[in-house]
């Protein structure tokens, strides 16, 4: 049995088919399984069912996969702690955040941090999905909700107040519900946050003309005419063409948090990266 081969079936039973776990892995679809008939009959059992839907785990399958998550976990927790020892500023940062906090909060902060720091490359992964601390899906992970795993590290980096913003040339909102105007809001798989509900229920007549997940993307429909908006204030201030609505209830703001790992405490390029966004002006209290 190769640690390789392992792997492949923890791909498999994460994806659900062939074609899905060759993608995570780089290999061609063939590949994938000609490499779990091998491993299939290198352990004797049969560890999917092939149905139409794709490849559900068998009873020895289902055996196999809390072995295969432990080897992993050990395998990666070595990595970490290799790495995590690596004292010079080369080689690889992976940051994940949010896109309008990668562009208006980190971008020019990246900017500083390449002229100081040449040989170390930054890869910023912006998606809306958490990314993984424990299984190196990133390095450093800034979001707004607080860490809760045991093995990560993480502070509150900033409180981000929230505006209401209208299209420059619009007039004010009325003072009651909002009748007659339309609103820019987040799409509904995220309809639950602060913003969108404090938007609905402070203008509750007023029609939903726009839905998007992304704040750049709102703030761009609401300078172009299409509707209110609510926006981070970093990213409001300082968009061409919008108007802040001052209100005595404002939206709610929402604190940023940053974590790592704690086997990357001692990595070089990790700490230099926190000591100069610590420091940076974007990331004081507003």
């Amino acid at each position: 049995m190769e640690w390789s081969d392992i792997r492949l079936f923890l791909a498999i039973a994460r994806e659900g088919t062939l074609g899905g776990a060759a993608r995570t892995v780089g290999l061609t679809q063939p590949t994938m399984g000609r490499r779990l008939r091998t491993l299939e009959d290198a352990i004797g059992h049969r560890l999917f069912q092939r149905t139409a839907d794709g490849f559900v785990l068998t009873h020895e399958g289902h055996i196999m996969l809390g072995h295969a998550e432990r080897m992993e976990d050990e395998a990666l927790a070595f990595q970490r702690e290799l790495t995590g020892d690596d004292g010079g500023l080369t080689g690889l940062l992976r940051i994940s955040c949010s896109d309008w906090f990668g562009l208006h909060i980190l971008a020019p902060i990246l900017a500083a941090f390449a002229r100081q720091h040449p040989n170390v490359e930054v890869e910023i992964l912006t998606e809306a999905r958490l990314a993984d601390l424990t299984r190196r899906e990133a390095d450093l992970v800034f979001r707004i909700t607080p860490f809760t795993e045991p093995d990560v590290v993480s502070r509150k980096l900033m409180h981000i107040p929230y505006g209401l913003y209208v299209p420059e040339a619009a007039g004010d909102p009325s003072p009651g519900n909002g009748k007659g105007w339309h609103v820019i809001t987040m799409d509904e798989a995220f309809g639950s946050m602060p913003d969108a509900v404090w938007m609905a229920q402070r203008f509750p007549d007023a029609r939903i003309a726009m839905r998007s997940n992304n704040r750049d993307v709102q703030a761009a429909l609401c300078a172009d005419g299409v509707g209110m908006a609510v926006l981070p204030r970093p990213l409001g201030d300082k968009t061409m063409g919008l108007r802040l609505i001052e209100l005595a209830d404002p939206p709610p703001g929402r604190d940023t948090w940053l974590g790592y790992h704690r086997d990357l405490r001692r990595l070089a390029r990790l700490r230099a990266f926190l000591d100069l966004i610590l420091e940076a002006p974007q990331t004081r209290q507003v």
